[in-house]
């Protein structure tokens, strides 16, 4: 399973990633190594306030670039749902 998920970082912005073990990859952006996303490391992290699954990586890639194309009010109620 892939875990498509909106972060809001500390400084109240959104981030869009995918991944296989969301716990783990939360871990990675809070410990600003090299394997979390530059992003993070900037604008630090905060918590996760959405998520979907989808069953392959071609799947949540797609929804992954979808949601990075919206407008931030629309990932705002994308959020709230």
């Amino acid at each position: 399973m892939f875990t498509v998920y909106i972060l809001r970082t500390t400084s109240n912005t959104l981030y869009t990633g995918i991944t296989t073990n969301l716990v783990k990859r939360l871990k990675e952006h809070r410990e600003k190594s090299s394997r979390g996303a530059k992003y993070t490391r900037a604008f630090g992290t905060g918590e996760v306030v959405y998520t979907e699954q989808y069953l392959t990586r071609s799947e949540a890639l797609k929804r992954e670039h979808q949601i990075k194309k919206l407008t931030r009010d629309k990932k705002e109620q994308l959020c709230r749902k």
